[in-house]
């Protein structure tokens, strides 16, 4: 068995920069909290856990010290809490997620219902969504239906969806017909490379193996896409958690990783698989 691993994959700089300012803020303070798991990725949040990184849900669970905020950002309210509080504030949040943000307060500011294309309960949409005044979130065409009674809509999308649901979207948007549509794409470079290069080995592997955490948006979406063009996708958080009876008659596998995947997860898996093929 021949293993090929994608072009592009694993950590994006937005998830360097959250950790690596993470690792910084522990050195430096001694009481630090994340509101929310700094990233979607179960052994880097139990690895920063041990160095003393306390993962809370709400800005109420914190009387005093040092706020990290989550690469997928926090929203006016919880920043206002923070501040009321007098907490110290380390902001890590992806600046392209930032970006977003502040898209969507100037769409906000000029006039437009703003609209998110992307997962109502993922808290980069969310941190969106509590960025501005008046906003709705679209997950789906059946979520059309909260547009009624808007003419003038500024459409912006998470920055993890693909570009062509961020299109299909648009186009079901633009049927239903409104009087004044201003779109700013604000999709994630690094995530449309990942999926460009994950698409692109799939589709010559017999077996596909996605790895990254059960609750990354992401990851969740390389697979969904490989899926698509390869039913013998597999989105797996580690090599423990492979079925090895999928190996067996497979020619090639292929790898690729989500953007909170780190390194050395992605370099087991490739290792053990390389073993694993040398032994049959």
């Amino acid at each position: 068995m021949k293993v090929f691993v994608a072009e592009k994959y694993g950590f994006c700089p937005g998830v360097k920069n959250a950790i690596t300012l993470a690792k910084k803020t522990l050195q430096e303070h001694e009481k630090v909290y994340s509101l929310g798991p700094i990233i979607h990725n179960e052994e880097i949040v139990n690895e920063l856990s041990e160095e003393g990184l306390e993962t809370t849900s709400s800005v109420d669970d914190i009387d005093k010290g040092t706020v990290l905020i989550r690469s997928h950002g926090a929203t006016l309210k919880q920043l206002d809490q923070m501040r009321s509080r007098e907490l110290n504030i380390v902001d890590a949040t992806c600046v392209l997620v930032k970006r977003v943000q502040k898209i969507a307060q100037k769409l906000d500011e000029e006039g437009y219902k703003v609209v998110v294309i992307g997962d109502e309960h993922h808290p980069e949409v969310q941190a969106v969504v509590g960025s501005a005044n008046n906003v709705v979130v679209l997950g789906g065409q059946d979520d059309l239906c909260k547009l009624s009674g808007y003419g003038k809509l500024g459409i912006i999308c998470q920055t993890t969806q693909s570009p062509d649901y961020f299109t299909e979207m648009l186009g079901k948007i633009i049927e239903h017909g409104f009087s004044e549509l201003k779109v700013v794409n604000t999709l994630c470079s690094e995530t449309k490379r990942r999926q460009d290069a994950a698409v692109k080995l799939c589709k010559r592997v017999d077996i596909m193996f996605v790895l990254g955490g059960h609750h990354s948006a992401n990851t969740r979406k390389l697979a969904e896409l490989c899926k698509n063009h390869n039913n013998q996708t597999f989105h797996l958080q580690n090599w423990r958690e492979l079925d090895k009876r999928l190996l067996c008659g497979i020619d090639k596998a292929g790898v690729t990783a989500g953007a909170s995947t780190p390194d050395k997860v992605i370099d087991e898996f490739v290792a053990k698989l390389n073993e694993y093929s040398s032994q049959q």
